[in-house]
């Protein structure tokens, strides 16, 4: 075999074989320079230099304040040291498991009780609203402490004393005697978009006063009752815990509060509290101390596409009524459970979880407009919204009596056993009528439903008895799947049977 190698020519040589290659090169690419003068200029690619957030950092930093929470130590004294219960607070709060070394210590042999200087707690962030010393900062922060110690940018430190705090949408306000302070620009969210450069400042870890920066991820990520959160991909630590997200004209746009982790430390995703909800929940909380927000009574759920086609809904949209309260707002007002609420004042329900906000926010005593979807067509309904009260245990209904099963012909095509409901549990659940589910089996059961269910509808047509739901049913389109609107307890849902061919 011959290998090739690199032939060895004298330097004279060498010049002259490269003057004539070059020459060959340029003689073979003139057609190919004629047409390049003749064709048209490419479009050169937009090309814009990565953002330099050095002036955001010099007009917000000093509206930026680290908080620190003491606790006076009665069963966690020797529990460990301030950075060790803040993770472990961490870890709580987003249900994460502790790792091995991060359980509480017990007391140590030198504690001989209960100390009475109060202890390092925990460490979060929080942002100036005004010069004369309000604070903006997360209920989580603030929740159970005995002191809070503000420290600003210049070193300065104040006791802080607790405004309000409001749990469900995690905002707290806290006041510090000091004036002429510099406060920050509120931002407005409507403006910001996905995909826009973000800025965060805080004190994760303890670590005063970190810059991290990002992205805007997402918009209106349901994560809550009453927030639609901004996810960004903006570094947040335990510490970052109320500090301001900022956009690039130095207003803040959101709290940063929460992230998503399985390993407890920063994974990418992170939810900030829009600066409107917090800005809307903190006047109330200056004004009052706490938050006054409406209820209409009603428990509800998200509809399905399953159930929205087979009713005849089309989207779906909307919140499902699964279950009225007796005398609330929403049962004076006629609402139904099977109802699905498509509009609130005029505003329209995408998703279930837009209901509460919208409910929320609406002032106590306020009579708003309702739009239902029932059995087939719309309503409009008029409800006067009440004040929110705490949550009220789910009541499990219990039948007296035991009255004979019977199985007809439709009835028995969808496997199911049903039988008349009782006088007493009609009155129990405040229903006019119904059928009971004695045994459910093949196509019902698939659906979900059970014995004791009580079947209130059957195609969008009432079943007050047994014979009005044979009656129903004699009339639907057996080819095609059956919607069946049922209480369980005081739930009411929507089940939808595809019957056995």
């Amino acid at each position: 075999m011959t290998l090739c190698k690199p032939a060895h020519l004298p330097f004279a040589g060498l010049l002259a074989s490269v003057a004539l290659a070059v020459a060959g090169a340029t003689a073979s690419l003139a057609p190919l320079a004629a047409l390049a003068q003749n064709a048209l200029p490419l479009a050169a690619p937009s090309v814009r230099g990565l953002p330099d957030f050095t002036d955001l950092v010099d007009l917000v930093g000093p509206s930026v304040v680290n908080i620190r929470t003491l606790e006076r130590a009665s069963a966690s004294a020797g529990t460990g040291s301030g950075a060790d219960e803040q993770m472990l607070e961490f870890f709580r709060r987003f249900g994460i498991p502790v790792p091995p070394g991060m359980t509480p210590r017990g007391p140590r042999p030198d504690d001989r009780g209960p100390r009475e200087d109060p202890q390092p707690r925990g460490v979060g962030s929080g942002f100036i609203l005004s010069a004369d010393g309000l604070i903006m900062t997360n209920a989580h922060v603030v929740d159970g402490a005995d002191e809070l110690i503000v420290t600003l940018p210049d070193k300065r430190e104040f006791k802080a004393k607790i405004v309000g705090a409001d749990k469900r949408t995690d905002v707290a306000v806290v006041k510090i005697e000091a004036t002429g302070l510099a406060a920050v620009k509120i931002g407005d969210v409507n403006r910001l978009r996905v995909g826009e450069w973000v800025m965060a400042i805080g004190s994760p870890f303890g670590l005063e006063n970190t810059v991290t920066a990002g992205i805007v991820s997402a918009k209106k990520r349901d994560t809550g009752d009453f927030l639609p959160f901004i996810q960004t991909d903006v570094a947040i630590n335990p510490g970052n815990s109320g500090g301001p997200l900022i956009n690039m004209r130095g207003e803040v746009v959101g709290i940063n509060s929460q992230i998503y982790s399985r390993s407890g430390g920063f994974q990418g995703i992170s939810f900030a509290i829009p600066i409107d909800e917090a800005v809307r929940v903190s006047d109330q909380l200056k004004s009052s101390g706490r938050v006054t927000r409406g209820r209409i009574g009603v428990q509800i759920d998200q509809v399905s596409k399953d159930v929205a086609e087979s009713i005849g809904l089309g989207t779906p949209k909307g919140a499902l009524v699964r279950g009225v309260e007796p005398n609330s707002p929403a049962a004076k007002a006629g609402v139904e459970p099977g109802d699905i609420i498509l509009k609130f004042d005029g505003k329209e329900i995408d998703k279930s979880v837009d209901l509460p906000r919208l409910v929320g926010n609406t002032k106590p005593g306020n009579k708003s407009s309702v739009t239902v979807f029932r059995r087939g067509s719309q309503r409009e309904l008029s409800i006067t919204v009440a004040e929110l009260e705490p949550e009220r245990p789910e009541a499990v209904a219990a039948a007296s009596e035991s009255p004979k099963p019977r199985a007809a012909g439709g009835a028995q095509a969808l496997g199911l056993t049903l039988a008349e409901l009782p006088a007493a549990q009609k009155k129990e659940l405040g229903l006019k009528g119904g059928v009971r589910i004695e045994a459910a089996e093949g196509p019902a059961a698939r659906a979900g439903l059970r014995e004791g269910d009580v079947i209130v509808a059957v195609g969008n047509t009432e079943t007050p008895g047994v014979k009005e739901f044979e009656a129903a049913f004699a009339k639907l389109d057996k080819s095609r799947p059956v919607n069946v609107l049922f209480r369980r307890g005081e739930w009411a849902q929507y089940a939808v049977i595809r019957p056995a061919r």
